[in-house]
């Protein structure tokens, strides 16, 4: 490699705190200064350097590229979703980057384009579209748009008789919005230096925003708030919420400018959520209920919320997460051991009765429509080998009709298979896979294997579908979901047993899982890799970081990765609220627990394997300093192996969800599927 393509090698501005008796040594302190012009040079040399190493497989990376596209329905519509008169849907168009936002009259009649992103696109190189949200006169939408990934949104209001934007401009808005009654007022949530949303503030159309009034301010640095109109369009619902506390507000849509109620004062550790139906309102709660319960209890004008009852009780065996109301009905969506369960509750007699799934491997979800049929109900249902797939099903006969199942062209999906397996950790917790490969692959301990992971925020990893993935399948790959501990998909605990003083388990997990599909013949030893994003990446450093040895290649996508040092910055957007996840550092033991794996303080003892990592250069979540510095003490570290490269790739135009135009964001999954061909032998 040429000298001139390699990243400088920059000279080190360290900072040195004090803590708990113990010096850290923030060795690359400087690449987290923006304003600070060889900052910026840094990292255009780390991408000159990425481009040169993976020069060699453009041609690879194109012919993925238009695998992927060859599979996907360029010009294609979404299901219509009625709403009055209409029915809204987006539709995107071949050759164009993003979705066209519309409605036309429900039976028929001409389309309507509410917003078209593409439009919104012109001059930007980023365009994020934050909330779409049509008032109930019909007349106007409201929206808020970003334009560098910083998620940093400015709120709009589109006259839909003209199609021209009112002067009524409000910048720095978070995501949420909501309109009131009245279509003349709209609320909106704002966040604070941190990032954090922590005012909700109304809106009157016509008024400068510095006559908006405040809502609600919530002072705890623990809690984000949030702001969305009831389905039943009778409430303005505002939470607030910590990782693991929750409350909530009901403000009368008809009177916006009264007080909200609140449904239950918050209580430390107690979350809920809840839904409104007619004269009543619904409340999943974990309080003396781990894996949650469902409550209701009957809510008249706004002024007070009555008795509780108890509709689904507690059970062990079952966690539930979302519920929806169509009528007297209430749908509630849970897990059993990894199964999907869904549940009918008959608001007015308290019956109770599952729908039965075809498939253990399944993603299930589902949205009412409270102008449909009263018993009509759709789902969504998807599974590695079967792509998004609507369902209309008669909550009353359980009768089931698809309704649209998302295009993959030119593929034959029997020729894929799916399972759950369950690895044994260290401790002897079983821990759940989903897998997915080509029938045709044979399990004699040959084939390549990728093990993708996440793994916090008891947030559980889906087992969905994916139009990229089958290039890597086609070519012999065999790919794994790790359920590790910290996610969310056997409830409560499997979260508990992955987090704060715990979180070492999620990395031990992952070993354990990529070990015991090495030796149940699913992978070579030597063809294995590792891929996660945001706290999945934090899994990826750190498990690298545990086992060098175990991974011939590994992507870290927007890794979370300077664990100790962004725990320890109040000042960082979301670093308060973590503290709940990962510990507060301030605290000696959650300090041990956090250097203990943090991947930027604890380096692998021998070289890591072939890397590429990610980041972005607005990413408000993990600032893209996190793996830049990562990546340059792990140079400082190992001595440059050309078998063993080092990649940092940063979009200088994103965020933390990477590139925004659909077209920009297939070409970024196809460089990082190309690097994983390339080293897991995948080429031929």
């Amino acid at each position: 490699m040429p000298e001139e393509l390699l990243p400088p090698t920059a000279e080190r501005r360290p900072t040195v705190r004090e803590l708990h008796g113990d010096t850290v040594t923030d060795h690359y302190a400087w690449l987290a200064d923006r304003d600070d012009p060889a900052v910026l040079d840094h990292i255009e040399a780390e991408n000159e350097h990425t481009d040169a190493v993976l020069a060699p497989l453009r041609g690879l990376r194109d012919e993925l590229f238009e695998e992927l596209r060859g599979r996907v329905r360029e010009t294609d519509t979404s299901l219509p979703i009625p709403r009055g008169e209409w029915e809204v849907y987006q539709r995107t168009v071949e050759g164009q980057a993003y979705p066209i936002y519309c409605r036309r009259p429900r039976g028929g009649g001409e389309e309507q384009v509410l917003l078209d992103q593409n439009e919104l696109s012109e001059g930007h190189d980023y365009v994020g579209i934050g909330d779409l949200s049509i008032s109930p006169d019909d007349r106007l939408l409201a929206y808020t748009i970003d334009t560098d990934g910083s998620e940093q949104h400015t709120l709009r209001v589109r006259d839909l008789g003209t199609g021209e934007d009112l002067p009524d401009v409000v910048e720095l808005v978070y995501y949420g919005i909501a309109w009131a009654n009245d279509s003349r007022t709209l609320l909106y949530t704002s966040p604070d230096e941190a990032m954090r949303p922590w005012q909700i503030w109304r809106h009157r159309l016509g008024d400068e925003p510095y006559l908006d009034q405040l809502v609600v301010e919530e002072p705890d640095e623990r809690f984000f708030l949030g702001v969305w109109r009831s389905l039943d369009d009778r409430w303005i619902v505002i939470s607030a919420d910590s990782r693991t506390t929750s409350e909530c507000r009901l403000l009368p849509a008809d009177r916006p400018a009264s007080r909200p109620v609140v449904v239950e004062q918050r209580e430390h550790d107690v979350q809920y959520s809840v839904v409104t139906a007619g004269d009543r309102v619904l409340m999943l709660t974990n309080r003396e209920a781990p894996d949650f319960r469902l409550l209701d209890a009957p809510i008249g004008d706004g002024e007070a919320i009555g008795s509780w009852r108890e509709l689904v009780p507690a059970d062990p065996a079952t966690r539930w997460d979302d519920l929806d109301a169509v009528g007297h009905l209430v749908v509630v969506h849970g897990r059993r051991r990894m199964i999907p369960v869904t549940l009918v509750v008959d608001l007015d007699g308290g019956e109770r009765r599952e729908l039965a799934w075809d498939d253990e491997v399944l993603e299930v979800s589902g949205s009412s429509m409270a102008e449909a049929d009263p018993h009509a109900y759709r789902i969504e249902i998807e599974s590695p080998v079967r792509p998004r797939t609507w369902l209309e099903i008669d909550l009353v006969t359980d009768e089931r009709r698809e309704l649209r199942r998302t295009p993959v062209i030119g593929v034959e999906l029997d020729d894929y298979v799916t399972e759950r397996r369950w690895a044994p950790a260290a401790d002897g917790t079983d821990v759940p896979i989903t897998i997915v490969r080509r029938r045709d692959v044979t399990l004699d301990g040959t084939a390549a294997l990728l093990v993708t992971a996440y793994g916090a925020y008891e947030i559980g990893h889906p087992a969905s579908f994916s139009h990229s993935r089958l290039s890597l399948l086609d070519r012999g790959a065999i790919v794994a979901v790790a359920h590790v501990r910290g996610g969310g998909e056997l409830g409560r605990e499997w979260w508990e047993q992955g987090r704060l003083g715990a979180k070492p388990n999620t990395f031990g997990d992952t070993v354990a899982v990529t070990e015991h599909l090495i030796g149940q013949g699913y992978a070579s030893p030597d063809r294995v890799a590792l891929w996660g994003g945001s706290a999945g990446g934090l899994l990826v450093g750190a498990t690298i970081s545990a086992r060098p040895d175990l991974y011939a290649a590994a992507v870290a996508e927007v890794p979370f990765v300077d664990v100790v040092n962004t725990m320890l910055d109040e000042a960082l957007p979301l670093t308060v609220i973590e503290w709940e996840e990962w510990g507060d550092p301030r605290d000696a033991e959650a300090y041990r627990t956090i250097r203990s794996y943090a991947p930027y303080e604890t380096l692998p003892t021998t070289p890591p394997p072939a890397m590429l990592v990610t980041s972005g250069w607005n990413d408000p979540r993990v600032g893209y300093w996190e793996p830049t510095k990562w990546v340059a003490r792990l140079r400082e570290t190992f001595a440059h192996d050309p078998d063993r490269p080092l990649l940092l790739r940063t979009e200088l135009g994103a965020g933390h969800g990477g590139p925004s135009g659909r077209y920009d964001s297939w070409r970024e999954v196809s460089l990082i599927n190309a690097f994983l061909c390339w080293r897991l032998g995948l080429t031929g």
